[in-house]
C-alpha cells in the first residue's frame, strides 16, 4: 500500500520513530499510517541500518542489465543512422553483415535512434502490392531525379537506372543536362559493363519519347530499338508505373542529396560513386527480405555490339523513312517521326485482318497501317492512327 502523498519523508520518519517506541502495537501503527506490515518493516529496517537518509526513495534501475546494448554497438547504430537514415530493420541487418553476432533487435535499434533524437516520423504507408520481373535484365527503369544547383552555379541532373528484379542501381550519373547525348553516353557505359536488358521503362519525358506526341519516338529510343532493347513508357500522369524508380529517388534524396552542400559536378560524381557502392552492396533492402541488390543481380548475357546491327527485313516490303519522317505506302503518306529519318522500315500484311499492314523497325513491331480507317489519302496520318502493339 502507498504512503499518503504529502510530506512522505516526514511521515516515514515519524512512523519509524513511533515504531521504535513500541507504545502501540506494530500492526495498529501500520493501520494508522495506511501502509502494510511489509512496507512498515521495510522502512524500519532501512532506518535502523542507515538513519533518516535511508528513508529516501531508491532507484528502481536493476543492478545488472543482461540485455543492455554494448556501448560500441550503440555507437555503430548511431553512426550508420547518421550516414544513411536507415530504419531499425536495416540497421540490424547491417550490423549482422558487419559481424555483430549479438546485434540488438530492430526495435532496440529504433529506440537507440529515437533516444538520440535522430528518428524521423513518417506517415504510415497504405497497403501495397509489389510486382517485379522474374529475372535480372528483363526490365530496367530509367528516369531523371529532379535537378539541383551546385555552389559554383552548375546544375546537376541525376540520371538513374534501376534493375526491376534486383533493385540494383546500374546508373547514377551526375549529368550536366538532360539531352540525348548525355543519356546515351551513360547508357553505353552501363551496357559495356552489364550487358543489354530486354527492355527499358521510361516516363513520357522529351528525351525518350512521349506516348501522347505525334511522333512517339526520339533518336534515343530509335538507338535502343536498333540495339534490340524494347522501349516502354509509363502511363502519362501515373508515376506509380515506375514505383521502384520513384522509391529509389526518395531514398536517394533522404540518404544522400539532402545531406550535402554540393560544390560542383565533380563533387556530385564522387559522392554518387560512394553512395552507389553502399546502396548496391551494403544497404539491406526490405523488398528483398534484407538482402542487398548486388546479391540478386546478374549481368546480362547480351553484350553491347561494337557497331549497330544492320537493318534487314527478309520477305517484307521495305521503305526508307524520308527526312520529314514519312513513308509512302499503298498510295498514302504515313508519318512515323523524324527520329526514323534515312532508316529503312519493314511492312508485311497482317494475318489478323484484311486492309492492315504490320510496321516493323529492327526487331520490333511499331504498329499497324490501317487502310480501313476513314480519311483523305496522300495526307500525313498522325502516329495515333497507328495501332500500338500489345505488350
Amino acid at each position: 500500500m502507498p504512503w499518503h502523498t504529502h510530506t512522505i519523508m516526514s511521515q516515514r520518519l515519524e512512523f519509524v520513530v513511533l515504531a521504535a517506541q513500541r507504545s502501540v502495537a506494530f500492526s495498529e501503527l501500520c493501520l494508522r499510517f495506511g501502509v502494510s506490515r511489509k512496507t512498515g518493516y521495510k522502512w524500519l529496517q532501512r532506518y535502523r541500518g542507515g538513519g533518516a537518509a535511508a528513508l529516501e526513495d531508491r532507484s528502481r534501475r536493476p543492478h545488472r542489465s543482461p540485455g543492455r546494448v554494448v556501448a560500441s554497438v550503440a555507437e555503430t547504430v548511431l553512426a550508420l543512422r547518421r550516414q544513411t537514415a536507415w530504419g531499425g530493420a536495416k540497421l540490424r541487418l547491417r550490423l549482422q553483415q558487419l559481424g555483430h553476432t549479438t546485434a540488438p533487435a530492430a526495435s532496440t535499434c529504433t529506440e537507440i535512434v529515437r533516444r538520440a533524437d535522430l528518428l524521423k516520423q513518417e506517415p504510415a504507408a497504405g497497403p501495397r502490392q509489389r510486382f517485379e520481373r522474374a529475372q535480372p535484365n528483363e526490365l530496367w527503369q530509367m528516369d531523371f531525379k529532379g535537378h539541383f544547383a551546385t555552389q559554383c552555379g552548375q546544375r546537376c541532373h541525376p540520371l538513374t537506372v534501376l534493375d526491376d528484379h534486383s533493385r540494383f542501381n546500374l546508373v547514377l550519373d551526375a549529368a550536366s543536362n538532360e539531352r540525348t547525348a548525355s543519356v546515351q553516353a551513360a547508357l553505353t557505359a552501363a551496357f559495356q559493363r552489364y550487358g543489354l536488358p530486354e527492355a527499358i521503362l521510361c516516363d513520357n519525358g522529351g528525351v525518350w519519347g512521349r506516348l501522347s506526341s505525334r511522333a512517339g519516338h526520339t533518336p534515343l529510343s530509335v538507338w535502343l530499338l536498333r540495339l534490340g532493347v524494347r522501349v516502354l513508357h509509363g502511363r502519362p500522369y501515373h508515376p506509380q508505373t515506375q514505383g521502384k524508380q520513384e522509391r529509389f529517388h526518395r531514398t536517394l534524396g533522404e540518404e544522400l542529396l539532402g545531406r550535402h552542400t554540393w560544390r560542383d559536378l565533380a563533387h556530385c560524381a564522387e559522392q554518387f560513386r560512394h553512395y552507389r557502392q553502399r546502396y548496391n552492396h551494403e544497404r539491406p533492402h526490405c523488398s528483398l527480405q534484407g538482402a542487398t541488390p548486388a546479391s540478386r543481380y546478374r549481368s546480362s548475357v547480351r553484350s553491347l555490339p561494337q557497331a549497330l546491327p544492320a537493318l534487314e527485313y527478309p520477305q517484307m516490303e521495305v521503305r526508307v523513312v524520308r527526312a520529314k519522317g514519312v513513308i509512302t505506302f499503298g498510295n498514302q503518306t504515313w508519318y512515323l517521326g523524324e527520329a526514323f529519318a534515312t532508316l529503312p522500315v519493314g511492312l508485311r500484311p497482317s494475318p489478323q485482318a484484311d486492309g492492315q499492314w504490320e510496321l516493323y523497325f529492327s526487331f520490333f513491331k511499331l504498329g499497324l497501317l490501317d487502310f480501313t480507317l476513314p480519311g483523305a489519302k496522300h495526307l500525313a496520318r498522325p502516329i495515333s492512327a497507328l495501332q500500338s502493339p500489345q505488350d
